[in-house]
């Protein structure tokens, strides 16, 4: 891809240029790491979401020190806390992979990671619906792989998915939305946390955040008006947690439809009937699922270029993420 063109994408949704440092399941990149020495590569995470992050790869099984190729290990027992153990000789790794993981963890606090993508239906590796092998032999579909558990507690806030959740178009959207404010986020910390900062993060997320939790925004902005009678620590920290759960909830149509009418009011000085009426018209197409939630965005950023609206243009609701990752047209 023209790296002017990428630049240019990641500028416009108000991005640094800097990639996102992202947690992922080794196989997935298409490295020979299973235990039958195969891989399980998804070109859209390394071809695509690659332009855009850094990689900080991960084989748990490998790391705790299991050959290549090796015997395929499962969950055993208790569905909150199973045992990892080999399929057939029994042997048990549980301890090994605790002990590896809360040392891999402490590494990965350095990392700066901005989200994980784990590997689904592993015993270490997946999310949810993890067989978990009981006395009788029945497995349950109810566990969460080892080292995803250890880490998703360890990082509560953190945006994480896995490999089979994210062919679902808008998990994958919200997923990747959610890096990006992640790596934002950081980005203003890392630059020092002051109220006149703050202020301008919110500002500039008051559309996206609508779109996604409208209660919990009306929190933020209590906090925000505050903000000046806090300890910064505090506020920064608080401030966090909030954005976090709002953006773990996925936008809504009604969202979407409330936060594109309320923009229109921004226009009322400037569109001619037509126009109104034209943007009116693809609100409502995208409200009964005829379009795709692009159509009004699209003539959205065409009214802010037009009539030089430098509010809506700092919107990342307009922008939220690159034009390549291709997330816009599923619903």
């Amino acid at each position: 891809m023209d790296e002017n063109l990428k630049s240019h994408d990641m500028a416009e949704a108000g991005h640094d240029t800097q990639p996102i440092r992202l947690g992922i399941a080794r196989c997935l990149l298409g490295d020979e790491v299973r235990y039958d020495g195969t891989h399980k590569l998804d070109k859209y995470i390394r071809d695509v979401l690659g332009q855009f992050v850094e990689f900080v790869p991960v084989c748990p099984e490998v790391e705790c020190g299991m050959p290549i190729p090796r015997e395929a290990v499962r969950l055993v027992g208790d569905v909150d806390s199973p045992r990892l153990v080999g399929r057939e000789s029994g042997t048990d790794w549980t301890e090994t992979m605790q002990t590896w993981g809360k040392s891999r963890l402490r590494q990965l606090e350095n990392e700066d990671l901005c989200g994980y993508i784990f590997k689904s239906r592993s015993p270490s590796s997946g999310m949810e619906r993890v067989k978990v092998f009981q006395e009788n032999g029945q497995p349950l579909y109810t566990g969460v792989g080892m080292w995803a558990r250890m880490f998703m507690d360890h990082f509560p806030m953190l945006p994480f998915e896995e490999d089979g959740r994210l062919n679902d178009m808008g998990l994958r959207e919200n997923f990747i939305k959610r890096l990006f404010v992640t790596w934002r986020w950081r980005n203003l910390m890392k630059a020092g946390f002051t109220m006149g900062a703050l202020v301008d993060f919110h500002t500039r997320h008051k559309m996206l955040i609508l779109s996604h939790n409208q209660s919990v925004y009306r929190e933020m902005g209590k906090l925000v008006a505050g903000g000046k009678d806090m300890d910064p620590d505090e506020l920064a920290a608080t401030y966090w947690e909030l954005l976090s759960r709002a953006m773990a909830k996925k936008a809504t149509v009604k969202n979407h439809v409330n936060v594109l009418t309320h923009i229109l009011g921004h226009f009322k000085e400037d569109l001619s009937s037509d126009e109104k009426q034209e943007l009116l018209d693809l609100i409502e197409a995208y409200r009964k699922g005829l379009v795709p939630w692009i159509s009004p965005l699209t003539l959205v950023n065409h009214y802010v270029r037009k009539y030089d609206n430098d509010y809506l243009r700092q919107q990342v609701y307009l922008n939220p993420h690159p034009k390549e990752l291709k997330l816009l047209f599923h619903a």
